[in-house]
């Protein structure tokens, strides 16, 4: 018997499929983004950071020392990780995350707030800027954390736990009436 498989959001079924009313405060939840992870040879670290600062379209969030993601919304994980590779060629090893890891945005004026209730990080403007992101605990479940506008961040999860954060966000929210959905 041949069965085929198919590809599906680990969040199907638990968001719906038509957008609904959005409330100030949102749960944005991409369903295709291209990640990749880029690794550093040793003693590239430098060369590496420059490299990835001088690409376009790609936003770079830094996951350890010589450690980075790559994430674009608009490129394919294949065409990511070739263009990566052409760039950092040598000096870096490149691993295509888009089927292992889940992207969630927070945006709303109370999202510091409500990231409050699971993260322990300082999370005031001073301290977590625009264009940060750091190797968190969310609750129990440990993501990458981005701070990616005024009121706006990015939280990359392993698709294993992806459900788990849902739940966690969608608990921490509810004073807020986090609404969630799908990007359209």
């Amino acid at each position: 018997m041949i069965k085929t498989y198919t590809s599906c959001h680990p969040l199907d079924g638990r968001l719906p499929l038509e957008p609904g009313i959005r409330a100030v405060d949102h749960l944005e939840i991409p369903r295709r983004q291209a990640i990749a992870t880029v690794m550093a040879v040793d003693g590239e670290e430098a060369a590496v950071a420059a490299g990835l600062a001088a690409v376009s379209g790609v936003s770079v969030r830094f996951a350890g020392p010589g450690e980075w993601l790559a994430v674009s919304p608009s490129e394919t994980p294949d065409s990511l990780q070739r263009n990566l590779s052409l760039l950092l060629a040598e000096i870096a090893y490149i691993f295509d995350q888009s089927d292992g890891r889940v992207v969630l945005r927070l945006s709303g004026p109370n999202v510091r707030r409500l990231l409050a209730k699971g993260v322990a990080t300082d999370l005031h403007p001073s301290a977590f800027v625009i264009g940060t992101a750091s190797n968190v605990l969310c609750g129990h479940v440990s993501v990458n954390l981005a701070r990616t506008g005024d009121n706006e961040f990015e939280l990359i999860v392993m698709r294993s736990f992806a459900e788990s954060l849902f739940d966690d966000l969608r608990l921490m929210g509810r004073e807020f009436d986090l609404s969630a959905d799908f990007s359209g």
